[in-house]
């Protein structure tokens, strides 16, 4: 998910820090924005340092990117923690004098304010006008704990603990917001969707095959590119399915379903019964080549002569090439598949020759190829993939957020479907 936190101008500012740390810790990118004011209390270098991103306030900065119109649309949740009185009134009014401002006005994600100000301030005839007003917009206003203030002051106006915050955004981004309508009488174009009618199956997260009841063999993967490509195919219209693996990041809301699975036999099973009467397969699950021969019924124990037990390994079911050899063969599967590579050069090749072997051995349409290892790719924000195609279209590169890698494999699926169907009906 991704998340703009705003940070108003207030002692409680710190409080913020907490918060970002649970979103982060969850998995989510957060991106923080804070006032001018804010920054008085709380520095960017640490809003900087907490999220791992930029930190802008005005709407003058990253022009080039039209940043303040850009933040507020690819939000899936708006959190802004302290709302001070004055940014209430300013967020009621419609009023953008700053990044904060704009990125509210642009938002049609959930949006959640938790406010923190003096008691005299939240009770005052304007505000408590600007949060009825708010609420009756969709607005999620959390209602300010009653405690110690700044100084000796104590009553309503205290901000809540940040896992309080944290709950309450969870719940209002679960309970969703239309993303992007059309305003009532507007003559503007809604957004397109070009993936409408077309259903999606992605699988991700990494497999885990069983030693004995207790240890499994596994890998790094976080499904978090996974998650982002479910993102991306449902902002695009697409209908999706989701495989999830073993994986530390949440399934994204609004797939049609969620089918987990943990060896890679359970992941064959669910891409052979998801992708039967799918448009698109994406296998962007990290899938174990290797499991144990024999898995033990009891846990293995440690031998009193200090040495340790010899396990013997057999190939796992390629899912990937049985999906392509399916359809082949004429079964029902997805006609157009898309596979991933984690690939570690070496001696021998490089990265992209493992991978252009790889698509030619599979026999799929797209191979998502991206370098691996311990500092790399797995469990992290940033990614750089190449996108290599069967047909002999250039590679495409893309290098920054998982999200912007996702943005480009939809694309390409969209274009090869475009080319496919040029009157855009389904496949199926």
């Amino acid at each position: 998910m991704e998340i703009v936190l705003g940070v108003g101008g207030g002692i409680a500012a710190y409080k913020a820090a907490l918060l970002l740390r649970l979103m982060t810790e969850a998995g989510h990118g957060v991106t923080v924005v804070p006032t001018a004011n804010a920054l008085e209390f709380v520095g960017a270098a640490t809003w900087e340092a907490l999220s791992g991103r930029p930190v802008r306030t005005d709407t003058f900065e990253a022009v080039d990117e039209v940043n303040h119109v850009r933040l507020g649309r690819r939000a899936d949740l708006v959190v802004v923690a302290p709302a001070t009185a004055d940014l209430l009134a300013r967020t009621a009014a419609g009023m953008a004098p700053d990044l904060l401002g704009n990125v509210l006005l642009t938002a049609t994600c959930p949006v959640v304010l938790a406010p923190a100000m003096h008691t005299e301030m939240w009770h005052h005839p304007a505000t408590v006008a600007n949060v009825a007003l708010l609420r009756e917009r969709g607005v999620t206003v959390v209602d300010p704990a009653v405690g110690r203030l700044t100084g000796a002051d104590s009553g309503a106006g205290r901000l809540p603990e940040p896992a309080e915050i944290w709950e309450r955004a969870q719940a209002a981004a679960a309970a969703g917001a239309p993303r992007r309508p059309r305003a009532s009488g507007s003559d503007a174009e809604p957004t397109p969707v070009p993936l409408a009618g077309r259903t999606v199956v992605i699988t991700a997260g990494g497999t885990r095959e069983a030693l004995d009841p207790v240890r499994y063999l596994g890998n790094r993967s976080s499904g978090k590119q996974g998650a982002a490509l479910a993102r991306a195919a449902l902002e695009a219209g697409a209908t999706v399915r989701f495989v999830a693996g073993s994986m530390s990041v949440p399934t994204p809301e609004g797939v049609e379903r969620v089918v987990p699975v943990e060896s890679t036999q359970d992941l064959l099973e669910a891409v052979l019964a998801e992708a039967a009467d799918a448009d698109v397969l994406v296998m962007a699950a990290a899938v174990a080549d290797f499991r144990p021969a024999e898995v033990s019924d009891a846990k293995m124990k440690k031998g009193d002569d200090g040495g340790a037990p010899v396990i013997v390994l057999e190939r796992t079911p390629d899912v990937l090439a049985t999906a392509v050899r399916t359809r082949s063969e004429g079964g029902p599967m997805a006609p157009l598949i898309v596979g991933f590579a984690a690939e570690t050069g070496d001696a021998t090749s490089s990265v992209l020759e493992y991978g252009r072997a790889k698509l030619a051995r599979k026999g799929c349409e797209m191979l998502v190829v991206n370098e691996v290892g311990t500092d790399k790719v797995f469990g992290r924000d940033e990614t750089a993939v190449t996108i290599l195609f069967a047909d002999g279209r250039p590679a495409v590169e893309t290098v920054g957020s998982k999200d912007q890698a996702a943005a480009a494999v939809v694309q390409a699926i969209v274009d090869d479907l475009a080319g496919r169907d040029p009157a855009g009906a389904s496949g199926r």
